[in-house]
C-alpha cells in the first residue's frame, strides 16, 4: 500500500519532460555509448529509452530511487536488450549464411576430378611392388602404425619402414609423371 501511494501517477508535463531530457541526456548517451560501440545504434537507443521514460512515467517509484537512476536503469536495460538482439541477428545471418551457401565452384567438376585423381593413384598404387603396396594399405588405408604392420606382417620393423619409404618415393614419382601440363 505504502509503495502505490508514492506512486507517481501523472504523466510530466512537456516542460518538465524537456528539462529532464536536458539534464540527463549527456549521461544516458554515454552510457549508451559505452555500450555500443556504433555511434548511430547508441543515438537511436537514446532516443528509443526517452520514449520509454515518457511513455512508461507513471510507473516511476520514488520509494525506489531518485528519476535519475530510474532512468539510467531503464537506459542500461534496454541498451543491453538492443546489443543483445544486434548480436542475436548477426548470429542468425550467419548461421542462415553457412547453412545455404551455394559453393562458387562446379560440383560435377570437383566430382570428375576427384575420381579421376583417385584412379591415378590406384594405377601408381598397382605399379608398386606387391610387398610396398601391402606395407602400405596397412599403414595407411588399415590406419596401422609401422610396428602394428611389423606385427601384423611378422617382418621387422626396419625392413617395413624401408619398405614404405621405398614404396611412397616410387609412388611419388608416378603420381609426378600423371600430373596434366
Amino acid at each position: 500500500m505504502r509503495a502505490a501511494s508514492q506512486r507517481l501517477n501523472i504523466r510530466p508535463s512537456p516542460t518538465a519532460f524537456t528539462a529532464f531530457y536536458h539534464q540527463t541526456a549527456r549521461q544516458v548517451y554515454g552510457l549508451t555509448r559505452r555500450i555500443i560501440v556504433d555511434i548511430e545504434m547508441a543515438k537511436e537507443a537514446t532516443r528509443d529509452i526517452y520514449l520509454i521514460v515518457r511513455r512508461e512515467a507513471h510507473r516511476y517509484n520514488q520509494a525506489l530511487g531518485t528519476p535519475t537512476a530510474w532512468l539510467m536503469t531503464i537506459a542500461h536495460r534496454r541498451t543491453v536488450d538492443e546489443v543483445r538482439a544486434e548480436q542475436s541477428s548477426t548470429n542468425r545471418a550467419a548461421h542462415w549464411a553457412t547453412h545455404n551457401h551455394t559453393p562458387d565452384y562446379d560440383t560435377v567438376a570437383e566430382t570428375v576430378a576427384t575420381k579421376i585423381e583417385a584412379q591415378t593413384v590406384n594405377t601408381c598404387l598397382e605399379s608398386l611392388s606387391p610387398i610396398q603396396r601391402e606395407a602400405i594399405n596397412l599403414a595407411y588405408y588399415q590406419c596401422m602404425t609401422y610396428r602394428q604392420v611389423s606385427e601384423h606382417l611378422s617382418i621387422p620393423l626396419s625392413t617395413i619402414k624401408t619398405r614404405i619409404r621405398d614404396g611412397l618415393k616410387n609412388l611419388r614419382t608416378c603420381l609426378e609423371g600423371h600430373q596434366p601440363e
